[in-house]
């Protein structure tokens, strides 16, 4: 039934590439993938394979990746990537000695991948459970482990009929989990070579703020007034907060859309009034009378936090929110919209005074009054988002301190 729903995967994805840019990417990074390891995995050496969804599994795994690679330098590095939103932003990434696409979880795949690549350790970063690799390296004993997942009631491993699906999780050596939840929902199914270790993500925030950029022209356009900043912002979440900032002009605004396509950007651009003015056309005298600064390119957001007094993540009316520790590492609010409930971390700001969920004007407007008005109110829920953050880092070491015997 498995390989049955795989090959129908493949298929309709075939379908979607005569239509869709990206899944054609995909397609091709995915042939392409038995040479780049034909030529590049170096047979003498031994290799930690790290596999990441997307963009934001990586940056969850990073730490990890980059410790291993720091204290125990003789590994070679081998990284993955399903989709080309993160496979093309990091097939640079020098961390890594081999990057590539993860084909198509086919038993034939698997098995010419792994022929190839001949991990001696798998890492699969948060929500990959592809059956047909994790049973392949299982019987052929290497070493795999699960690193910040995170796991709920709702999911099919813990209902009547997922439990042959369920047994795809006995295939890793061990499972490092964010919470406890996950780990007694784990142990209800008879697994319990678990260890909660936290998310790996919030030690990649803090590497993040140690290392963030100064943008002056952020700088100059701030004046050292009020901002606000709105990170992976949609139209949904754009409509109820330029509406508001627009009768409050004496706080400045910037805007980093989720999107950076030139339609989405003239139409946040008709919404603000008073003048805007985009990152990549910013000078520093043109930003100094502008009351909104969009950023119009990639690569400079988890920056940018540190410029604002209050934050808002996108994607709440959409399919989820954004990350909302980059903003809550510099110490201030964040807010969001309804849809955050598969996110622990959104749900742990809000219970701890950092955080708020909006559901429309009608939320968020009386908060924004409270925030601007009350600055003793602003600066303490400022202080508990980013004590959140520090209070959870630590994952990576003891991930860590599990493999000292192991590497």
């Amino acid at each position: 039934m498995y390989n049955l729903a795989i090959k129908l995967y493949n298929l309709g994805a075939k379908v979607a590439s005569q239509f869709s840019k990206k899944v054609d990417t995909m397609l091709k990074g995915q042939q392409d993938c038995f040479e780049v390891l034909r030529t590049k995995i170096d047979s003498n050496r031994c290799y930690l394979w790290f596999h990441a969804a997307s963009l934001g599994e990586f940056e969850q795994g990073r730490p990890l990746m980059e410790r291993i690679r720091q204290e125990y330098p003789s590994y070679g590095i081998l990284l993955t990537f399903f989709s080309p939103s993160g496979y093309e932003v990091r097939k640079n990434y020098e961390g890594a000695d081999v990057i590539c696409y993860l084909p198509f979880d086919t038993p034939k795949n698997v098995r010419r991948f792994l022929d190839l690549a001949h991990p001696c350790m798998a890492f699969f970063i948060k929500y990959e459970f592809w059956k047909n690799y994790l049973d392949e390296l299982h019987h052929r004993n290497i070493p795999v482990y699960s690193v910040s997942s995170i796991f709920r009631a709702e999911q099919a491993f813990f209902k009547p009929y997922g439990k042959g699906y369920a047994e795809v999780l006995r295939n890793f050596d061990h499972l490092f989990v964010q919470n406890e939840a996950s780990k007694e929902l784990l142990g209800g199914i008879g697994i319990t070579n678990v260890t909660v270790a936290g998310d790996t993500r919030f030690d990649r925030v803090l590497q993040i703020r140690q290392q963030a950029k100064e943008l002056p022209l952020v700088e100059v356009f701030k004046q050292g007034k009020l901002t606000f900043v709105a990170g992976s912002s949609w139209p949904l979440d754009e409509d109820l907060f330029i509406e508001y900032f627009n009768r409050h002009p004496e706080v400045k605004m910037i805007i980093a859309p989720h999107v950076i396509g030139e339609d989405h950007l003239q139409q946040i651009i008709g919404k603000v009034k008073g003048k805007v003015v985009r990152y990549t056309q910013a000078t520093a005298e043109n930003v100094t009378e502008a009351r909104c600064l969009i950023i119009d390119c990639f690569g400079l957001l988890s920056s940018i936090y540190k410029y604002g007094e209050i934050a808002y993540i996108g994607g709440g009316f959409g399919s989820g929110i954004h990350n909302t520790v980059e903003a809550a590492v510099y110490g201030v609010p964040v807010i969001f919209g309804p849809n955050y409930q598969r996110f622990m971390e959104a749900q742990d700001l809000i219970a701890c005074g950092g955080g708020f969920s909006i559901n429309n004007s009608n939320d968020l407007n009386p908060l924004l009054d409270k925030l601007l008005s009350d600055n003793l109110y602003l600066q303490k829920a400022g202080q508990k988002a980013g004590a959140y953050v520090y209070s959870r880092a630590g994952a990576t070491d003891i991930i860590l301190k599990y493999l000292k015997g192991l590497l």
